[in-house]
This record gives C-alpha cells, structure tokens and sequence, in this order.
C-alpha cells in the first residue's frame, strides 16, 4: 500500500478508534489524528513482523483494517494515560 492509502486508513482508524473510545485527548483534534495515522503504521508494521500476516495492496483488507485500529486503539490509550485530560 502506499502513503497516501495509509494515510487513509489511518484517518478511518482514528475514527473508529475515537468512536470507541470517546471523550476528551489531551492533544485534541490534530493530536488525535496523527495518532491515528501513527497507530495505523505501527499496527500493520506489528501484524507484518509478529503475526506473519504481510500488509496487503488491498485497503480494503479485513487484517489490515483491523490492525490498523487496533495500533490506534493502543496508541489512544497510551497517549491518554501517559498524559491524561491536560485540557481541563
């Protein structure tokens, strides 16, 4: 896939990922955004190297959707615990 259809599902991934996890990111809109770009990377860069499942041409993939949400899913909830609600 290339860097724009990352890009992509990076931007879906967030989506979902801040569907599933509501509320209020210490970075707000744009840090929640590049988080989800940035999970979507790590994710199909951990299902690749630990899960043996090579990133597909396709973005329509199930694995790869999947693990693209599932790295945003991980990287929101570190980035919220590392550093909590700071917009109070």
């Amino acid at each position: 896939m290339g860097v724009i259809a990352w890009l992509m599902l990076g931007l879906l991934a967030e989506a979902i990922a801040k569907a599933i996890l509501p509320g209020r990111d210490p970075g707000g809109c744009v840090g929640t955004t590049f988080i989800g770009i940035a999970g979507a990377f790590v994710g199909g860069w951990l299902s690749a190297h630990f899960l043996d499942r090579p990133v597909q041409r396709e973005i329509f993939d199930a694995a790869t959707r999947g693990s693209a949400i599932a790295g945003a899913l991980a990287l929101l909830i570190a980035y919220r615990l590392l550093f909590g609600n700071s917009r109070d």
